[in-house]
């Protein structure tokens, strides 16, 4: 198991971490500067670009990997390097090759468009329809929820609306430095944790990509903890969004049964990805709702988000990231906890827990916004 979770996170941060500081480097050369502006809350022009070096982290390793077991399995080859829990699970990886490329290509796809957002501004109604184009098309392949229901189209509409709502939460909360990077690094590792460790067997190439996400990630960050020297850009927040969207459709959060029929947990466990992801969804919610009802574009980019709060109550800019970090982590250790338990009525305990740390954002919020007004 450590060898799996080092050989995934090593390679990726090492890329990402390198290839972001070049980006450093190359992208005022490029023109990817994001200026100061009375809706942002930095003072220095900054370099846009990091998502670059997050997109380099996951794709080179992951076709280093897979190249290096087409190779073992053509070959004939029987490395002794690899753990031999592993080997058996090798044929499953060119298996599911072409489902994980078709996710990647889509990465690519609305990471390329964040980068040219990044240097043109684009309009976000053909950034909306290239995102609805890429989550139908990943639908239409396979990545796909059922929800335990009997009608595959519902189980369709709920995944492309995930993908969609998860691809901007996570671009609306890269507002702050270390913000959607530090989101992004702790709902992975914890989405990683329950492949591995609480599904009944591991999911190893769904782990997989969420360590590699992971240690690309952490590269990033260590340029992008405040204060920032580089910003991810569109690129990178929606590059994050599409993979840890399309994990946890891929992933199998519910365990069924054991060989022996015996039940290992009830299904409540499906609502652990809402329970991690519980912060950024929340943001996401409430700051569209504000805009509509102040008569606004819900993607006009303004400072109505839970961090922006958090300043006007007098934190400064490192403790408001920390704190987002710290309630991202609450919800998501609560969503660890419903593998513990074993029925609804202890569930909802978990689901009240989550409500309660939500309930207190929002008092922090409209303190928030009095102070302002």
């Amino acid at each position: 198991m450590l060898f799996f979770v080092f050989a995934c996170l090593v390679p990726s941060f090492v890329i990402s971490f390198l290839a972001t500081a070049a980006m450093r480097k190359l992208a005022p050369r490029w023109g990817l500067i994001d200026q100061p502006a009375q809706r942002k809350v930095h003072t220095n022009p900054t370099p846009l670009g990091g998502g670059v070096g997050i997109w380099l982290g996951v794709v080179v390793p992951i076709a280093i990997a897979q190249l290096s077991v087409l190779v073992i399995l053509k070959s004939g080859m029987k490395p002794t390097w690899i753990p031999q829990e592993l080997v058996p699970h090798l044929e499953g990886v060119l298996y599911r090759s072409k489902q994980l490329w078709l996710v990647l290509a889509g990465g690519t796809v609305l990471a390329a468009m964040g980068l040219l957002d990044d240097k043109l501004n684009i309009s976000w109604k053909p950034r909306l329809i290239i995102q609805l184009l890429v989550a139908c098309g990943l639908v239409l392949a396979g990545v796909r929820a059922t929800l335990f229901l009997q009608m595959p189209w519902i189980g369709m509409l709920f995944s492309v609306a995930w993908i969609i709502i998860l691809v901007n939460s996570l671009n609306f909360l890269d507002n702050m430095d270390g913000l959607t990077a530090g989101i992004g690094l702790i709902a992975a590792v914890l989405f990683a944790m329950i492949m591995l460790r609480f599904t009944g067997e591991p999911r190893w190439l769904v782990a997989g990509v969420l360590l590699v996400l992971s240690g690309a990630i952490g590269g990033f960050l260590c340029h992008n903890w405040p204060p920032a020297k580089i910003f991810m850009g569109d690129s990178g927040s929606y590059f994050i969004g599409l993979l840890l969207s399309t994990m946890t459709i891929l992933g199998t959060f519910y365990p069924g049964n054991t060989p022996g029929g015996e039940s290992i947990t009830s299904r409540h466990v499906i609502l652990a990805p809402l329970c991690i992801l519980a912060i950024p969804l929340y943001d996401f919610c409430t700051v569209m709702l504000i805009r509509i009802k102040e008569g606004r574009s819900p993607f006009h980019a303004d400072k109505s988000h839970f961090s922006h709060r958090l300043v006007e109550l007098g934190l400064s800019k490192r403790d408001t990231v920390l704190t987002i970090h710290l309630a991202t982590l609450t919800t998501g250790v609560g969503g660890l906890i419903l593998y513990e338990v074993s029925s609804w009525n202890a569930a909802l305990l978990v689901i009240l827990m989550i409500l309660c740390v939500l309930s207190i954002v929002t008092i922090l919020e409209n303190v928030g916004r009095k102070n302002r007004e």
